[in-house]
Protein backbone atom coordinates (compact mmCIF):
# COMPACT_ATOMS: atom_id res chain seq x y z
CA UNK A 1 0.00 0.00 0.00
CA UNK A 2 2.77 2.53 0.74
CA UNK A 3 4.09 2.10 -2.78
CA UNK A 4 0.61 2.86 -4.17
CA UNK A 5 0.43 6.12 -2.15
CA UNK A 6 3.84 7.15 -3.41
CA UNK A 7 2.78 6.42 -6.99
CA UNK A 8 -0.44 8.44 -6.67
CA UNK A 9 1.49 11.34 -5.13
CA UNK A 10 3.98 11.33 -7.99
CA UNK A 11 1.18 11.31 -10.59
CA UNK A 12 -0.56 14.22 -8.83
CA UNK A 13 2.67 16.20 -8.74
CA UNK A 14 3.20 15.60 -12.44
CA UNK A 15 -0.37 16.75 -13.21
CA UNK A 16 0.04 19.93 -11.17
CA UNK A 17 3.39 20.61 -12.81
CA UNK A 18 1.83 20.09 -16.22
CA UNK A 19 -1.00 22.53 -15.42
CA UNK A 20 1.50 25.13 -14.22
CA UNK A 21 3.58 24.73 -17.37
CA UNK A 22 0.44 25.02 -19.53
CA UNK A 23 -0.67 28.20 -17.74
CA UNK A 24 2.83 29.63 -18.09
CA UNK A 25 2.88 28.75 -21.79
CA UNK A 26 -0.40 30.69 -22.31
CA UNK A 27 1.05 33.92 -20.90
CA UNK A 28 2.92 36.14 -23.38
CA UNK A 29 6.69 36.41 -23.30
CA UNK A 30 7.67 40.04 -23.85
CA UNK A 31 11.44 39.61 -23.66
CA UNK A 32 12.15 39.46 -27.38
CA UNK A 33 9.75 42.33 -28.10
CA UNK A 34 11.42 44.56 -25.50
CA UNK A 35 14.90 43.67 -26.72
CA UNK A 36 14.06 44.67 -30.30
CA UNK A 37 11.90 47.71 -29.60
CA UNK A 38 13.67 49.43 -26.70
CA UNK A 39 16.52 51.00 -28.74
CA UNK A 40 13.98 53.12 -30.65
CA UNK A 41 12.34 54.49 -27.48
CA UNK A 42 13.79 57.77 -26.23
CA UNK A 43 13.69 59.97 -23.17
CA UNK A 44 12.68 63.58 -23.79
CA UNK A 45 13.63 66.41 -21.45
CA UNK A 46 12.71 70.05 -21.92
CA UNK A 47 13.77 73.35 -20.46
CA UNK A 48 11.55 76.36 -20.25
CA UNK A 49 12.56 79.82 -19.11
CA UNK A 50 10.07 81.37 -16.73
CA UNK A 51 9.98 84.76 -14.98
CA UNK A 52 11.73 84.73 -11.62
CA UNK A 53 8.63 86.11 -9.91
CA UNK A 54 6.55 83.16 -11.11
CA UNK A 55 9.15 80.60 -10.08
CA UNK A 56 9.69 82.08 -6.62
CA UNK A 57 5.94 82.21 -5.96
CA UNK A 58 5.57 78.50 -6.61
CA UNK A 59 3.79 79.05 -9.91
CA UNK A 60 5.13 75.77 -11.31
CA UNK A 61 4.05 73.59 -8.40
CA UNK A 62 1.34 70.97 -8.80
CA UNK A 63 -2.14 71.80 -7.44
CA UNK A 64 -3.46 70.08 -4.32
CA UNK A 65 -5.80 67.34 -5.57
CA UNK A 66 -6.82 65.98 -2.19
CA UNK A 67 -10.58 65.81 -1.85
CA UNK A 68 -11.37 66.59 -5.47
CA UNK A 69 -13.80 64.29 -7.32
CA UNK A 70 -12.45 61.89 -9.96
CA UNK A 71 -11.64 63.68 -13.19
CA UNK A 72 -9.80 63.27 -16.44
CA UNK A 73 -6.62 65.26 -16.66
CA UNK A 74 -3.38 65.27 -18.56
CA UNK A 75 -1.33 62.92 -16.44
CA UNK A 76 1.90 64.61 -17.33
CA UNK A 77 0.55 68.09 -16.43
CA UNK A 78 2.96 69.60 -18.98
CA UNK A 79 5.96 68.84 -16.75
CA UNK A 80 7.34 67.28 -13.61
CA UNK A 81 8.60 70.42 -11.92
CA UNK A 82 12.13 70.31 -10.58
CA UNK A 83 13.72 72.72 -8.13
CA UNK A 84 14.19 76.01 -9.99
CA UNK A 85 17.75 77.03 -10.75
CA UNK A 86 19.23 80.26 -9.41
CA UNK A 87 17.88 83.29 -11.27
CA UNK A 88 19.72 84.36 -14.39
CA UNK A 89 20.54 88.07 -14.01
CA UNK A 90 17.76 88.16 -11.39
CA UNK A 91 15.01 87.92 -14.00
CA UNK A 92 14.56 84.31 -15.22
CA UNK A 93 14.72 80.77 -13.97
CA UNK A 94 14.43 77.42 -15.71
CA UNK A 95 11.82 74.69 -15.30
CA UNK A 96 12.54 71.16 -16.48
CA UNK A 97 10.28 68.31 -17.49
CA UNK A 98 10.58 64.71 -18.58
CA UNK A 99 8.66 62.60 -21.07
CA UNK A 100 9.04 59.82 -23.62
CA UNK A 101 9.00 59.43 -27.39
CA UNK A 102 9.91 57.01 -30.16
CA UNK A 103 11.86 57.16 -33.42
CA UNK A 104 9.77 56.55 -36.55
CA UNK A 105 12.47 57.09 -39.19
CA UNK A 106 16.21 56.39 -39.29
CA UNK A 107 16.94 60.02 -40.26
CA UNK A 108 15.68 61.32 -36.92
CA UNK A 109 11.92 61.93 -36.89
CA UNK A 110 10.46 61.35 -33.42
CA UNK A 111 6.87 61.28 -32.17
CA UNK A 112 5.69 62.34 -28.72
CA UNK A 113 2.82 64.22 -27.06
CA UNK A 114 2.27 67.90 -27.66
CA UNK A 115 1.96 68.54 -23.92
CA UNK A 116 5.45 67.09 -23.35
CA UNK A 117 7.14 69.76 -25.45
CA UNK A 118 4.64 72.64 -25.32
CA UNK A 119 6.21 76.02 -24.51
CA UNK A 120 9.70 74.48 -24.29
CA UNK A 121 12.72 76.63 -25.10
CA UNK A 122 15.01 73.62 -25.44
CA UNK A 123 14.26 69.94 -26.16
CA UNK A 124 16.86 67.24 -25.47
CA UNK A 125 16.41 63.67 -26.71
CA UNK A 126 18.38 60.95 -24.91
CA UNK A 127 18.87 57.76 -26.91
CA UNK A 128 19.18 54.22 -25.55
CA UNK A 129 23.00 54.47 -25.69
CA UNK A 130 22.66 57.55 -23.39
CA UNK A 131 23.86 59.97 -26.06
CA UNK A 132 21.94 63.24 -26.20
CA UNK A 133 20.73 65.27 -29.19
CA UNK A 134 18.91 68.57 -29.38
CA UNK A 135 15.58 68.33 -31.20
CA UNK A 136 13.55 70.88 -33.10
CA UNK A 137 9.77 70.88 -33.41
CA UNK A 138 8.54 70.11 -36.92
CA UNK A 139 4.95 70.65 -35.84
CA UNK A 140 2.55 70.15 -32.95
CA UNK A 141 -1.22 69.65 -32.78
CA UNK A 142 -2.87 70.44 -29.40
CA UNK A 143 -6.23 69.00 -30.48
CA UNK A 144 -4.82 65.48 -30.87
CA UNK A 145 -1.91 66.03 -28.44
CA UNK A 146 0.61 64.84 -31.06
CA UNK A 147 3.98 66.44 -31.78
CA UNK A 148 6.62 65.62 -34.40
CA UNK A 149 10.29 66.29 -33.58
CA UNK A 150 13.50 66.02 -35.62
CA UNK A 151 17.08 65.37 -34.52
CA UNK A 152 20.13 65.66 -36.75
CA UNK A 153 21.26 62.04 -36.99
CA UNK A 154 21.41 59.06 -39.35
CA UNK A 155 20.95 55.29 -39.13
CA UNK A 156 18.91 55.49 -35.94
CA UNK A 157 16.92 52.46 -34.72
CA UNK A 158 13.20 52.72 -35.50
CA UNK A 159 9.95 51.18 -34.27
CA UNK A 160 7.58 49.16 -36.41
CA UNK A 161 4.26 50.92 -36.98
CA UNK A 162 1.07 48.90 -36.63
CA UNK A 163 -2.63 49.37 -37.41
CA UNK A 164 -4.51 50.51 -34.34
CA UNK A 165 -7.83 49.69 -36.02
CA UNK A 166 -6.90 45.99 -35.90
CA UNK A 167 -6.62 46.00 -32.10
CA UNK A 168 -9.16 43.90 -30.22
CA UNK A 169 -10.48 44.45 -26.72
CA UNK A 170 -8.74 41.99 -24.39
CA UNK A 171 -5.56 41.91 -26.48
CA UNK A 172 -2.20 42.16 -24.70
CA UNK A 173 -0.29 45.44 -25.08
CA UNK A 174 2.95 46.79 -23.66
CA UNK A 175 4.34 50.25 -22.90
CA UNK A 176 7.96 51.41 -22.75
CA UNK A 177 8.79 54.82 -21.33
CA UNK A 178 10.43 56.86 -18.60
CA UNK A 179 8.02 57.09 -15.65
CA UNK A 180 9.44 59.54 -13.11
CA UNK A 181 12.65 59.55 -15.16
CA UNK A 182 13.34 55.80 -14.93
CA UNK A 183 14.42 55.16 -18.54
CA UNK A 184 13.09 52.21 -20.53
CA UNK A 185 10.65 50.96 -17.91
CA UNK A 186 8.36 48.25 -19.30
CA UNK A 187 4.74 47.68 -18.24
CA UNK A 188 2.09 45.43 -19.76
CA UNK A 189 -1.69 44.96 -19.71
CA UNK A 190 -4.65 44.51 -22.00
CA UNK A 191 -6.85 46.69 -24.19
CA UNK A 192 -9.82 47.61 -21.99
CA UNK A 193 -11.89 49.45 -24.61
CA UNK A 194 -11.63 51.27 -27.94
CA UNK A 195 -13.04 54.52 -29.24
CA UNK A 196 -13.21 56.22 -25.84
CA UNK A 197 -14.11 59.92 -25.79
CA UNK A 198 -12.62 62.08 -23.05
CA UNK A 199 -13.75 65.54 -21.94
CA UNK A 200 -12.39 68.30 -24.20
CA UNK A 201 -10.88 65.67 -26.53
CA UNK A 202 -13.41 65.55 -29.39
CA UNK A 203 -11.16 64.39 -32.21
CA UNK A 204 -9.37 61.36 -30.72
CA UNK A 205 -11.06 57.94 -30.25
CA UNK A 206 -8.75 56.83 -27.44
CA UNK A 207 -7.56 53.28 -26.75
CA UNK A 208 -8.21 52.47 -23.09
CA UNK A 209 -5.83 50.02 -21.39
CA UNK A 210 -4.91 48.86 -17.90
CA UNK A 211 -1.19 49.23 -18.63
CA UNK A 212 0.57 50.96 -15.72
CA UNK A 213 1.27 54.52 -16.93
CA UNK A 214 2.72 57.32 -14.81
CA UNK A 215 4.20 60.80 -15.32
CA UNK A 216 7.12 60.40 -17.70
CA UNK A 217 5.44 57.69 -19.81
CA UNK A 218 3.67 60.49 -21.66
CA UNK A 219 4.49 60.40 -25.38
CA UNK A 220 5.86 56.86 -25.24
CA UNK A 221 4.78 53.97 -27.48
CA UNK A 222 2.11 51.33 -26.88
CA UNK A 223 3.04 48.03 -28.56
CA UNK A 224 1.02 45.00 -29.61
CA UNK A 225 2.46 41.47 -29.33
CA UNK A 226 3.89 41.76 -32.84
CA UNK A 227 6.17 44.53 -31.60
CA UNK A 228 4.28 47.18 -33.58
CA UNK A 229 3.39 50.60 -32.18
CA UNK A 230 -0.39 50.91 -32.07
CA UNK A 231 -0.72 54.01 -29.90
CA UNK A 232 0.92 56.90 -28.04
CA UNK A 233 0.39 56.87 -24.27
CA UNK A 234 -1.22 60.18 -23.45
CA UNK A 235 -3.55 60.38 -20.43
CA UNK A 236 -4.76 58.58 -17.34
CA UNK A 237 -7.85 58.72 -15.13
CA UNK A 238 -6.67 59.57 -11.63
CA UNK A 239 -7.58 61.05 -8.28
CA UNK A 240 -4.05 61.25 -6.92
CA UNK A 241 -2.02 62.03 -10.04
CA UNK A 242 -0.67 58.47 -10.18
CA UNK A 243 -1.78 55.30 -11.97
CA UNK A 244 -5.22 53.91 -11.01
CA UNK A 245 -5.78 51.29 -13.70
CA UNK A 246 -7.20 53.48 -16.47
CA UNK A 247 -4.78 54.60 -19.17
CA UNK A 248 -5.50 56.13 -22.57
CA UNK A 249 -3.47 56.08 -25.77
CA UNK A 250 -3.86 57.97 -29.05
CA UNK A 251 -4.47 55.43 -31.85
CA UNK A 252 -1.55 55.21 -34.26
CA UNK A 253 -3.86 55.70 -37.26
CA UNK A 254 -4.81 59.13 -35.87
CA UNK A 255 -1.25 59.98 -34.81
CA UNK A 256 0.31 59.13 -38.18
CA UNK A 257 -2.28 61.13 -40.10
CA UNK A 258 -1.43 64.11 -37.88
CA UNK A 259 2.33 63.51 -38.24
CA UNK A 260 2.11 63.28 -42.03
CA UNK A 261 0.22 66.59 -42.19
CA UNK A 262 2.64 68.26 -39.78
CA UNK A 263 5.57 67.06 -41.86
CA UNK A 264 4.03 68.24 -45.12
CA UNK A 265 2.29 71.47 -44.08
CA UNK A 266 3.28 72.24 -40.49
CA UNK A 267 -0.40 72.16 -39.46
CA UNK A 268 -3.41 69.83 -39.38
CA UNK A 269 -6.65 70.24 -41.33
CA UNK A 270 -9.81 68.56 -40.03
CA UNK A 271 -13.31 68.10 -41.28
CA UNK A 272 -16.06 70.26 -39.80
CA UNK A 273 -19.87 70.35 -39.89
CA UNK A 274 -20.60 73.57 -38.01
CA UNK A 275 -23.11 72.05 -35.60
CA UNK A 276 -23.50 71.54 -31.87
CA UNK A 277 -24.60 68.04 -30.93
CA UNK A 278 -25.58 66.17 -27.79
CA UNK A 279 -26.20 62.64 -26.57
CA UNK A 280 -29.56 60.96 -27.18
CA UNK A 281 -30.75 59.49 -23.88
CA UNK A 282 -33.83 57.33 -23.29
CA UNK A 283 -36.18 60.25 -22.72
CA UNK A 284 -34.95 62.18 -25.78
CA UNK A 285 -35.27 59.04 -27.90
CA UNK A 286 -38.89 58.69 -26.76
CA UNK A 287 -39.67 62.35 -27.42
CA UNK A 288 -38.23 62.13 -30.97
CA UNK A 289 -39.96 58.84 -31.77
CA UNK A 290 -36.79 56.69 -31.87
CA UNK A 291 -36.80 52.97 -31.09
CA UNK A 292 -33.72 53.23 -28.87
CA UNK A 293 -31.20 55.82 -27.64
CA UNK A 294 -28.65 56.23 -30.43
CA UNK A 295 -27.20 58.87 -32.72
CA UNK A 296 -26.21 62.52 -32.31
CA UNK A 297 -28.94 65.09 -31.71
CA UNK A 298 -28.36 68.39 -33.51
CA UNK A 299 -28.88 71.14 -30.93
CA UNK A 300 -27.51 74.03 -32.98
CA UNK A 301 -26.61 74.70 -36.62
CA UNK A 302 -24.17 77.47 -37.43
CA UNK A 303 -25.46 79.74 -40.17
CA UNK A 304 -23.40 79.40 -43.35
CA UNK A 305 -21.63 76.29 -42.06
CA UNK A 306 -21.36 72.98 -43.96
CA UNK A 307 -24.24 71.47 -41.98
CA UNK A 308 -26.56 74.36 -42.73
CA UNK A 309 -25.67 74.28 -46.44
CA UNK A 310 -26.49 70.56 -46.58
CA UNK A 311 -29.95 71.14 -45.11
CA UNK A 312 -29.21 69.84 -41.61
CA UNK A 313 -31.76 71.18 -39.12
CA UNK A 314 -32.06 71.61 -35.37
CA UNK A 315 -33.75 68.52 -33.97
CA UNK A 316 -32.31 66.13 -36.56
CA UNK A 317 -30.84 62.97 -35.10
CA UNK A 318 -27.76 61.87 -37.07
CA UNK A 319 -27.65 58.07 -37.33
CA UNK A 320 -24.72 57.45 -39.67
CA UNK A 321 -22.00 59.13 -41.74
CA UNK A 322 -20.81 57.46 -44.93
CA UNK A 323 -22.48 54.26 -43.78
CA UNK A 324 -20.70 54.21 -40.40
CA UNK A 325 -23.21 54.14 -37.53
CA UNK A 326 -23.28 56.84 -34.86
CA UNK A 327 -23.97 54.94 -31.65
CA UNK A 328 -22.81 57.64 -29.23
CA UNK A 329 -22.83 61.32 -30.11
CA UNK A 330 -19.03 61.39 -29.56
CA UNK A 331 -18.64 59.06 -32.56
CA UNK A 332 -19.56 61.90 -34.93
CA UNK A 333 -16.62 64.29 -34.26
CA UNK A 334 -14.19 61.37 -34.65
CA UNK A 335 -15.62 60.52 -38.07
CA UNK A 336 -16.05 64.09 -39.33
CA UNK A 337 -12.62 65.18 -38.08
CA UNK A 338 -11.00 62.34 -40.01
CA UNK A 339 -12.47 63.50 -43.34
CA UNK A 340 -10.62 65.88 -45.62
CA UNK A 341 -12.10 69.37 -46.00
CA UNK A 342 -13.90 69.59 -49.34
CA UNK A 343 -14.70 65.87 -49.48
CA UNK A 344 -18.23 64.62 -50.12
CA UNK A 345 -20.20 62.60 -47.59
CA UNK A 346 -23.64 61.10 -47.02
CA UNK A 347 -25.44 61.44 -43.72
CA UNK A 348 -28.53 59.58 -42.55
CA UNK A 349 -30.79 61.48 -40.16
CA UNK A 350 -34.17 61.10 -38.49
CA UNK A 351 -36.40 64.15 -38.92
CA UNK A 352 -39.98 64.24 -37.66
CA UNK A 353 -39.93 60.48 -37.26
CA UNK A 354 -38.82 59.78 -40.85
CA UNK A 355 -35.38 58.81 -42.14
CA UNK A 356 -33.64 61.07 -44.65
CA UNK A 357 -30.28 60.98 -46.44
CA UNK A 358 -28.40 64.26 -46.84
CA UNK A 359 -25.49 64.94 -49.21
CA UNK A 360 -22.92 67.30 -47.78
CA UNK A 361 -19.52 68.80 -48.42
CA UNK A 362 -17.21 68.67 -45.42
CA UNK A 363 -15.84 72.03 -44.29
CA UNK A 364 -12.52 72.88 -42.63
CA UNK A 365 -12.42 73.18 -38.85
CA UNK A 366 -11.52 76.77 -37.88
CA UNK A 367 -8.18 76.91 -36.06
CA UNK A 368 -9.51 79.20 -33.34
CA UNK A 369 -13.01 77.68 -33.07
CA UNK A 370 -16.23 79.49 -33.86
CA UNK A 371 -18.07 81.60 -31.34
CA UNK A 372 -21.77 80.89 -30.92
CA UNK A 373 -23.82 83.91 -29.89
CA UNK A 374 -24.07 85.61 -26.52
CA UNK A 375 -26.49 86.28 -23.70
CA UNK A 376 -30.05 87.49 -24.06
CA UNK A 377 -31.99 89.94 -21.95
CA UNK A 378 -35.76 89.87 -21.33
CA UNK A 379 -38.28 92.29 -22.79
CA UNK A 380 -42.09 92.22 -22.55
CA UNK A 381 -43.19 89.34 -20.30
CA UNK A 382 -45.74 86.59 -20.67
CA UNK A 383 -46.36 83.78 -18.23
CA UNK A 384 -46.91 80.06 -18.39
CA UNK A 385 -47.88 78.83 -14.97
CA UNK A 386 -48.01 75.21 -16.11
CA UNK A 387 -44.22 75.07 -16.53
CA UNK A 388 -43.52 77.57 -13.81
CA UNK A 389 -41.73 80.19 -15.93
CA UNK A 390 -42.29 83.70 -17.16
CA UNK A 391 -41.04 84.30 -20.68
CA UNK A 392 -40.49 87.34 -22.88
CA UNK A 393 -40.23 88.03 -26.60
CA UNK A 394 -36.76 88.38 -28.11
CA UNK A 395 -35.89 91.72 -29.65
CA UNK A 396 -34.65 91.97 -33.24
CA UNK A 397 -31.15 92.69 -31.91
CA UNK A 398 -31.23 89.62 -29.67
CA UNK A 399 -32.40 87.39 -32.52
CA UNK A 400 -29.61 88.70 -34.72
CA UNK A 401 -26.99 88.20 -32.01
CA UNK A 402 -28.20 84.65 -31.35
CA UNK A 403 -28.79 83.86 -35.03
CA UNK A 404 -32.43 82.99 -34.34
CA UNK A 405 -35.69 83.50 -36.21
CA UNK A 406 -37.81 83.00 -33.10
CA UNK A 407 -37.78 81.88 -29.51
CA UNK A 408 -38.57 83.30 -26.09
CA UNK A 409 -36.30 84.21 -23.17
CA UNK A 410 -37.00 83.18 -19.57
CA UNK A 411 -37.40 86.24 -17.38
CA UNK A 412 -38.34 84.42 -14.17
CA UNK A 413 -38.31 80.84 -12.90
CA UNK A 414 -40.92 79.98 -10.27
CA UNK A 415 -41.68 76.76 -8.40
CA UNK A 416 -42.60 74.01 -10.82
CA UNK A 417 -41.20 71.75 -13.55
CA UNK A 418 -38.89 74.44 -14.96
CA UNK A 419 -37.10 74.84 -11.64
CA UNK A 420 -36.82 71.07 -11.21
CA UNK A 421 -35.09 70.60 -14.58
CA UNK A 422 -32.65 73.45 -13.92
CA UNK A 423 -33.91 76.24 -16.20
CA UNK A 424 -32.54 79.68 -15.39
CA UNK A 425 -33.36 83.31 -16.03
CA UNK A 426 -31.83 84.29 -19.39
CA UNK A 427 -32.23 80.85 -20.97
CA UNK A 428 -33.76 81.01 -24.44
CA UNK A 429 -36.37 78.40 -25.43
CA UNK A 430 -36.53 77.78 -29.18
CA UNK A 431 -38.39 74.44 -29.37
CA UNK A 432 -40.92 72.73 -27.14
CA UNK A 433 -42.36 69.25 -27.73
CA UNK A 434 -40.64 69.16 -31.15
CA UNK A 435 -42.35 72.40 -32.22
CA UNK A 436 -40.55 75.61 -33.08
CA UNK A 437 -41.35 78.53 -30.76
CA UNK A 438 -41.59 81.76 -32.76
CA UNK A 439 -43.33 83.91 -30.14
CA UNK A 440 -44.61 84.04 -26.58
CA UNK A 441 -48.10 83.27 -27.87
CA UNK A 442 -46.89 80.09 -29.57
CA UNK A 443 -45.01 79.09 -26.43
CA UNK A 444 -48.11 79.49 -24.26
CA UNK A 445 -50.23 77.45 -26.67
CA UNK A 446 -47.73 74.61 -26.97
CA UNK A 447 -47.13 74.56 -23.20
CA UNK A 448 -50.86 74.38 -22.54
CA UNK A 449 -51.24 71.34 -24.83
CA UNK A 450 -48.28 69.37 -23.46
CA UNK A 451 -49.09 65.69 -22.82
CA UNK A 452 -49.00 64.13 -19.35
CA UNK A 453 -46.71 61.32 -18.20
CA UNK A 454 -44.68 61.27 -21.41
CA UNK A 455 -41.19 62.55 -22.14
CA UNK A 456 -41.28 66.03 -23.64
CA UNK A 457 -38.23 67.68 -25.20
CA UNK A 458 -37.23 71.34 -24.96
CA UNK A 459 -34.38 73.06 -26.80
CA UNK A 460 -32.65 75.68 -24.69
CA UNK A 461 -29.85 78.15 -25.44
CA UNK A 462 -27.71 79.15 -22.47
CA UNK A 463 -24.96 81.69 -23.11
CA UNK A 464 -25.18 80.90 -26.81
CA UNK A 465 -24.82 77.13 -26.40
CA UNK A 466 -27.82 74.98 -27.32
CA UNK A 467 -28.96 71.66 -25.88
CA UNK A 468 -32.10 69.56 -25.63
CA UNK A 469 -33.50 68.60 -22.23
CA UNK A 470 -36.48 66.39 -21.38
CA UNK A 471 -39.11 66.38 -18.65
CA UNK A 472 -42.49 64.87 -17.79
CA UNK A 473 -45.61 66.62 -16.57
CA UNK A 474 -47.62 64.69 -14.02
CA UNK A 475 -50.61 67.03 -14.08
Amino acid sequence: MPSLKICCSAVLSLLLMGQALTARAELPDFTELVEKASPAVVNISTRQKIPDAVASSGGMSAPDLEGLPPMFREFFERSIPQQPRPPSHGRQREAQSLGSGFIISSDGYIMTNNHVIADADEIIVRLSDRSELEAKVIGADPRSDVALLKVDAKDLPTVKLGKSEDLKVGEWVLAIGSPFGFDHSVTAGIVSAKGRSLPNESYVPFIQTDVAINPGNSGGPLFNLEGEVVGINSQIFTRSGGFMGLSFAIPMSVAMDVADQLKADGKVSRGWLGVVIQEVNKDLAESFGLDKPAGALVAQVLEGGPGAKSGLQVGDVILSLNGKPIIMSADLPHLVGGLKPGSKAKMEVVRDGARKTLDLTIGSLPEDGTALAGDAAPSAEQSSNRLGVKVAELSAEQKKALDLKGGVVISEVMDGPAALIGLRQGDVITHLNNQAIDSGKTFAAVAKALPKDRSVSMRVLRKGRASFITFKLSE
